[in-house]
């Protein structure tokens, strides 16, 4: 996108980000608008196809940021000197990683209200959990590979210059680490609004469930599906341009 050549990069970067969100915001905000105006079985199921579009991207902004925050708790763990948390978060990212996502999320909607009392969770909110759960584990090796990336002298010196190890991480090792996992992180992002699809084997309400439900009751799947398709690249576009943004504000040192 053409910024003014006196912007630095630092300002062309924000700048970017802020016309992505706007970008992001107006597109949910007219998508109904102009799928109205298509032909059917669009144009009468446009108002749905907004509100799926809406559910998904809901889905995706909370299991992202839940498990970012479980993948940056699980790298700590991976990478602790204390063996009982090394183990912990070893045997969570194996049991998350090696088990298919559907499963997961059938899992924590139907099996773990018999296995834990009082586990009677909404269809969304249990979606979240397994998306959370699931993309937490694939976030914290992209947040290790971050914490490993920080050079040991580095650390050291900030030791002996008197830093506690909780100012050393904050100040010396988090700003580095997030430049090395921010890319992978913004791949996990974007994939997770893709797998949130999923979401609707357990009756979420979202962009796939809308558009399996209109091809089924009007017998016109091309029509349907490609129109579900071609909104889950808007989002995805979105998202990669956002993301894009992000790491070059970070790589310019902000």
């Amino acid at each position: 996108m053409p910024w003014p050549a006196a912007w630095s990069r630092a300002r062309r970067s924000q700048a970017a980000l802020l016309v992505t969100a706007v970008l992001l915001v107006a597109s949910l905000w007219l998508l109904g608008a102009v799928l109205a105006l298509l032909p059917e079985p669009i144009g009468s199921n446009a108002a749905q196809f907004a509100a799926g579009a809406r559910t998904t991207l809901w889905l995706t902004l909370l299991s992202g940021a839940i498990g970012l925050a479980l993948g940056t708790l699980a790298a700590l763990g991976r990478t602790s000197k204390h063996a009982l948390a090394r183990g912990a978060a070893g045997f969570y990212l194996w049991v998350i990683r090696g088990t298919p996502l559907l499963v997961q999320i059938l899992f924590v909607y139907f099996a773990l209200p018999l296995l834990v009392p009082g586990w009677n969770l909404p269809d969304f909110a249990a979606a979240v959990v397994a998306l959370s759960v699931n993309v937490g584990a694939y976030n914290a090796e992209a947040i290790r590979a971050g914490l490993l990336a920080v050079p040991r002298s580095q650390t050291e010196a900030a030791r002996a210059l008197g830093l506690q190890p909780l100012q050393v991480m904050v100040h010396v090792v988090a700003p580095q680490a997030i430049r090395v996992a921010l890319p992978p992180l913004a791949n996990n992002l974007v994939a997770l609004l893709k797998d949130s699809s999923l979401a609707f084997a357990i009756g979420v309400v979202e962009l796939t469930n809308i558009g399996n439900r209109v091809q089924a009751a009007t017998f016109q799947p091309v029509a349907t599906l490609a129109t579900t398709a071609c909104i889950y690249l808007l989002l995805t576009t979105l998202l990669t341009q956002a993301s894009d943004a992000l790491e070059h504000r970070w790589s310019a040192g902000l």
